[in-house]
């Protein structure tokens, strides 16, 4: 079994994107002792986070991970540690049903996935619609790995939860704006200190997705959308707002997931408690710092495949991930 994997895709050879094969990282036990939990990734939050706090951050979390993956000796494990946060906030996360929540996002490249994240809070469902977009990559696990389905998986790809390149515009860093909880003035370098930027116009400490854009968590596969639905999507989960959105109520899934969960928050009961947030000015969850990271460089309706274009030839459908 296998969490957050595109099934049609497992190879068990190298690619172009084994980056940490070129990484000198010392073993993690962690990554190899099948009592690990996610307590063992917070441990190292003092190693990961060295600039203050975590805010925005949650490229470092992931960075972490996919740097120690090839000593995983299964994609579950993976899957495991990378529950361990927000991917929002950057929050370190127990993960339980109570703060699992399925979503319908926009691919890179086009379509639509249904999918699963574990949150801090519901504000977080907010700001991933606004922001947060799925793309692949392929990981690189122990080449003496074994699943429990019991086949050897060198190479796996996975679908993340993706942001655009804040580093695109490094000025965008210090600009001030005003926090809604207690009207102080702050900036992005000032409220999310691990969110910088090298001199070639990186995000420090982030990993790249396939279409070069900032992993910020994984997007945990819906086994109703595998089994049941249509082109990723579950069945129901894009019909329109529900008739009685309640914020906290469950949902159950027809098919329980890798992890064996199956309750589940739908995304759609938060449609007004967004709305109002909105009118308040973000004034919950991390306010205005996720978003204003976000917003420096959104991943555009071209590279998602929602540009309308005139035929072969044309610029706009050439999507090649532009980001422009």
């Amino acid at each position: 079994t296998v969490l957050a994997t595109n099934a049609q895709n497992d190879v068990a050879i190298p690619t172009n994107n084994d980056d940490n094969d070129n990484k000198n990282i010392e073993h993690w036990p962690p990554a190899s002792n099948r009592h690990a939990t996610v307590r063992d990734l917070h441990n190292e939050y003092s190693k990961i986070f060295l600039h203050g706090n975590r805010n925005a951050a949650s490229h470092r979390w992931a960075t972490f991970l996919l740097d120690r993956s090839s000593q995983m000796t299964s994609s579950d494990r993976l899957a495991m540690f990378f529950s361990g946060f927000c991917a929002v906030s950057g929050s370190p996360v127990r993960p339980s049903d109570y703060n699992r929540y399925r979503l319908t996002l926009p691919n890179v490249g086009g379509g639509m996935s249904t999918g699963y994240m574990h949150y801090c809070c519901w504000p977080c469902v907010c700001d991933t619609q606004d922001y947060i977009r799925i793309d692949t990559k392929n990981v690189t696990l122990s080449a003496n790995g074994v699943d429990d389905d019991g086949v050897v998986h060198r190479q796996r790809q996975f679908r993340f939860a993706v942001i655009g390149n804040p580093c695109d515009d490094p000025s965008q860093l210090n600009v001030p704006f005003v926090q809604p909880f207690d009207r102080r003035v702050t900036s992005i370098a000032d409220s999310a200190r691990e969110v910088r930027c090298t001199d070639d116009g990186a995000l420090e400490g982030a990993t790249l997705s396939d279409g070069g854009y900032i992993i910020v968590g994984m997007f945990f596969d819906s086994e109703d959308a595998i089994a049941r639905g249509i082109d990723g999507v579950a069945s129901g989960a894009t019909d329109g707002p529900l008739g009685d959105p309640t914020p906290g109520r469950m949902s159950t899934a027809i098919r329980a997931d890798e992890s064996g969960r199956r309750q589940y928050h739908d995304e759609r009961e938060y449609s007004r408690e967004c709305e109002e947030r909105a009118r308040n000015g973000y004034n919950s969850g991390m306010g205005e710092i996720f978003r204003k990271v976000c917003d420096i460089s959104p991943i555009s309706d071209r590279a998602l495949g929602l540009v309308d274009c005139g035929g072969a030839g044309d610029p706009t459908c050439e999507l090649a991930m532009d980001k422009q």
